[in-house]
């Protein structure tokens, strides 16, 4: 879900600027001493953080659209905001006093960091309570989270400092910053901070006067699964994964193992990787309309030309003909023979005369003006992927197991909804394959898959897939098209589609609740309706066929989050979607250390403790999207991954970002420690008993 998430510019700049996440980053840290300036090439994208010179100037970015890719966070003096941007929006930042401080990705690379500002005052004396003291060791390096509550809620300005005492005696302290979300108080909070030694007390004061009693922080997460055996297969994927070879790979584990894989072809077939033909007739500096076809591109609308002449003879009226693929436009004239037709005429013409063949639309700027004699334009779809199949995809989904009869509890993982997390596929089919690879040789895989009945959609959304590997990296959303009129203008081409992940039925934008759009430019679209778009049906189909799936995971991209319900709410007052009994929670939480501690075996990467819990409590609102869904409309208990945590730098002693699509290296050590984590999901349904 994302982080790496659009902010959708018709939210209020008070909502959003009331969720920022504060972590206390001084403005020395944002950038290292003797880093190289910051640029883009001519054309190039990259995903950049900026360090922006307060509050207003990101309400500014918000307003006016901007590409803000995951939650802002603040810093004293300052605002960072990743945006994706391109060389001339990188240069129009910075002259308005936006800092560049990190390339988390070009425009095949990305990333994301954190960080912000706090103002202090002093006020009356409060209450303190940690809500969050833990600790954990990665890779040989130490460190403490903590969350800490004030009863001086309603003061902006208080501030709150955490002292800890390690093992060895040694000690230290750091600041907290304030976190609202929605206008709401929630906590004070800090980024994990290195410490050189195991922490066996954390003490909070306020500058109110305030002090928290004592506590000892304990371990994080606190659990690790079953070693694996000698011979343990895994490390199936060797390269980022198209559609194409996604379906490849699904055919070949089709075919190697036959008696524990079935292959579902899911029943809604996709628009396909496939647009209108559109073109430029004039000149859109000038005087222009946008001309394009009713068909996709590729049905036979490729290549169609138009254009306009002048008649050349006075009180020619507006005429067209169009023969041999080609639409000549006759402009209409006056007694004087001179051209009188409008734009908003020839393309109103246009689309009345040839409506099952063409629409129009003036260009933005070009309302009223002489239509100019102009053409031959070609309409073309703007699909650089020539090798990618056009027609409708149907999605697939691999089921796994002895006993594929709905006895055994079910487990559904599923993976790329967004189109641009291209490390998450590489997840959910590692994960796969071990559970086939194993069975034959290692007992308790056998167990598993005797024991349960495992559904994997290692692709939920192939068209914006493919359009983010061939055309436009960055890109979230499907391929459906719901914009009308001038919002139809090609150079909206990349901002078109509808957002998978907040088009479902339950906490959705139409229902009231927030983080989603009804702006088809936006990144958070919602789509027409509920469950609008083929690729939210397919997974309520998939699980609303199989009532045995008791348990779900979606795996997105980026950011070290593991979530349940509720994902989203209202405002004003932050009303939650209901939250789950006392029981379920624990559940929740319990096994989600369990699946964090199997993450950690991999390479060290400790999902944080503050990244772990209900989504609209440790990322934001994410109105509509599918696990909220399944959770309260099917009883399924359904958790989220944003895989590709912050990765610790020694040397600048900061968190930094990996990106959705980072160097394969990163991307596949995701794959490997995320599949460990769904194969602790499996353990946990496979002691849930059989459903018979």
């Amino acid at each position: 879900m994302s982080s790496g998430h659009r902010w959708p510019a018709t939210l209020t700049a008070a909502v959003l600027t009331a969720a920022l996440l504060t972590i206390p980053v001084t403005a020395a840290q944002a950038q290292a001493p003797g880093a190289a300036p910051i640029s883009l090439s001519s054309g190039e994208r990259g995903l950049i953080r900026f360090q922006l010179p307060d509050e207003a100037a990101f309400d500014r970015l918000v307003a006016r659209g901007a590409d803000v890719a995951a939650r802002p966070r603040t810093l004293p003096g300052g605002v960072l905001a990743d945006v994706v941007v391109d060389a001339g929006e990188l240069a129009a930042l910075t002259a308005e006093g936006a800092v560049p401080v990190q390339v988390i990705q070009r425009e095949s690379e990305s990333a994301g960091r954190m960080a912000q500002r706090n103002s202090l005052r002093v006020a009356a004396a409060d209450t303190l309570q940690f809500l969050q003291a833990y600790w954990w060791t990665s890779n040989g390096r130490t460190f403490l989270q903590t969350q800490v509550f004030t009863t001086a809620s309603d003061d902006p300005d208080v501030e709150i400092t955490v002292t800890w005492t390690a093992a060895d005696g040694t000690t230290g302290s750091y600041q907290l910053v304030r976190f609202e979300d929605a206008g709401e108080y929630q906590y004070h909070y800090a980024l994990p901070q290195p410490l050189p030694g195991r922490p066996v007390s954390v003490k909070a004061t306020s500058s109110l006067g305030g002090v928290s009693r004592p506590i000892t922080p304990q371990s994080w997460p606190g659990t690790t699964p079953p070693a694996l055996p000698s011979g343990y297969q895994k490390d199936f994927v060797d390269a980022y994964m198209t559609p194409t070879d996604i379906s490849a790979r699904i055919k070949r584990l089709a075919r190697q193992y036959p008696k524990l894989l079935d292959v579902i072809n899911l029943p809604n077939k996709t628009q396909g990787y496939r647009r209108t033909a559109a073109a430029y007739l004039g000149d859109p500096a000038t005087a222009a309309i946008v001309v394009e076809s009713v068909k996709f591109g590729d049905q036979g609308m490729n290549g169609v030309q138009v254009r306009t002449v002048d008649p050349g003879a006075p009180n020619r009226p507006l005429d067209s003909a169009y023969r041999d693929r080609v639409l000549t436009v006759r402009l209409a004239t006056d007694a004087a023979g001179r051209v009188i037709s409008t734009t908003d005429q020839v393309a109103a013409f246009i689309a009345a005369r040839y409506p099952q063949r063409f629409q129009s639309f003036v260009e933005d700027g070009s309302a009223g003006l002489i239509m100019p004699v102009a053409g031959p334009a070609r309409l073309d779809d703007g699909l650089a992927g020539a090798e990618v199949p056009k027609k409708p995809w149907t999605v697939q989904a691999l089921r796994i197991g002895k006993f594929r009869d709905g006895s055994k509890p079910g487990v559904l993982a599923y993976s790329q909804e967004h189109a641009r997390e291209w490390a998450t596929p590489l997840v959910t089919l590692e994960f796969a394959e071990r559970l086939l690879a194993n069975y034959a040789s290692d007992p308790a895989t056998r167990q598993l898959v005797d024991s349960t009945d495992v559904f994997v959609i290692p692709l939920v959304n192939p068209d914006g897939a493919n359009f983010s590997f061939n055309d436009f990296n960055f890109q979230r959303k499907n391929l459906s098209n719901h914009c009308t009129g001038a919002a139809r203008d090609p150079r909206n081409r990349n901002s078109w589609g509808v957002d998978v992940n907040r088009n479902y039925a339950v906490g959705s934008y139409f229902d009231g609740y927030v983080g989603a759009s009804a702006n088809c430019l936006s990144g958070t679209y919602a789509g027409t309706g509920e469950l609008s778009e083929p690729e939210s049906r397919n997974v309520v189909a998939l699980a609303e066929k199989h009532s045995n799936i008791k348990f779900s995971l979606n795996v997105h991209s980026y950011g070290g989050y593991f979530m349940w319900a509720p994902g989203a709410y209202k405002v004003p007052g932050r009303v939650t979607l209901p939250r789950p009994s006392i029981d379920e929670q624990k559940f929740f939480l319990d096994s989600a250390k369990r699946i964090v501690g199997a993450i950690s075996t991999e390479r060290g990467t400790v999902t944080w403790p503050a990244y772990t819990g209900p989504v609209a409590d440790v990322l934001y609102s994410a109105a509509g999207n599918s696990a909220d869904h399944l959770y309260y409309e099917l009883g399924i208990t359904a958790w989220n991954f944003e895989v590709g945590n912050d990765r610790w730098n020694e040397a600048t002693q900061q968190w930094e970002g990996v990106g959705f699509q980072p160097p394969f290296d990163e991307a596949h050590a995701e794959s490997q420690e995320y599949a460990s984590g769904l194969l602790e999901l499996v353990r946990i349904a496979a002691s849930s008993g059989d459903l018979r």
